[in-house]
């Protein structure tokens, strides 16, 4: 009977792969969880800590470090970190050695409302709690503004935020009872009624032109009250 090496060879190769997967497989099981690496990601400010976050990466009511890899559920660890109001955006990511990474993106704050209750509104329209770590330096939100129903205060704050010169200027905006919006800019005392939102940015033309005007002329402090509810005139009041 004639051998066939070539077949042996290609079997025990077999073997060899097998078992190598196998014993790599069930070292990489065993691999404990690192230390989390956190990166935050955009421009803004850190309203929330990387100890924070930490604390929210919580495996079987423990911190993820030092277990093992394979109990790890990162789906479950997002849901977590996607939860928290502060973070608008959460990836969680594993390497085969057992590397956690945490990769966040923390809302960004338009207005902060200060009423009977305080925290900002986000560019997205959302609720913010505010944080002790850093305060954004947005206009203040005041009268009467409902948690619930932020629709719109949060298009004005939008349109301020989008727009370089309202930005620049605008301090306050007030929602008052019939939903109707007033707003104060920086180094003026009067009062800017808008009215509602239609035709909104014609009336904000119409206000920078009586600004600029006005400032020209050394008149802005004659005022009291500067109405643009009517959108083709600007109606002041004197003091």
């Amino acid at each position: 009977m004639r051998i066939n090496y070539n077949y042996i060879k290609i079997i025990g190769l077999l073997l060899l792969v097998v078992g190598l997967f196998a014993f790599s497989k069930h070292r990489n099981s065993n691999r404990n969880t690192s230390e989390p690496i956190i990166k935050f990601f955009g421009e803004n400010k850190l309203f929330i800590t990387e100890a924070t976050v930490s604390k929210l990466l919580i495996q079987n009511q423990q911190s993820v470090t030092g277990q093992p890899k394979e109990i790890i559920d990162l789906n479950e660890l997002e849901t977590a970190l996607n939860s928290n109001p502060m973070i608008k955006k959460a990836e969680v990511f594993m390497s085969v050695n057992g590397e956690l990474s945490a990769e966040i993106e923390q809302k960004r704050p338009i207005a902060r409302v200060n009423t009977n209750a305080s925290y900002y509104i986000d560019d997205e329209g959302s609720f913010m709690p505010l944080s002790s770590n850093y305060a954004a330096r947005v206009p203040l939100v005041t009268g009467s503004v409902k948690k619930n129903d932020l629709e719109s205060v949060f298009q004005f704050a939008k349109t301020v935020d989008e727009d370089e010169f309202l930005k620049k200027h605008v301090i306050e905006i007030r929602q008052n009872d019939d939903k109707t919006i007033d707003f104060k800019i920086r180094k003026s005392d009067f009062v800017v009624h808008l009215g509602t939102l239609n035709q909104l940015k014609k009336k904000i033309n119409n206000f920078k032109a009586f600004y600029q005007k006005a400032l020209k002329d050394k008149i802005l402090d004659n005022y009291k009250l500067v109405n643009l509810k009517f959108d083709k005139q600007v109606i002041c009041t004197k003091i």
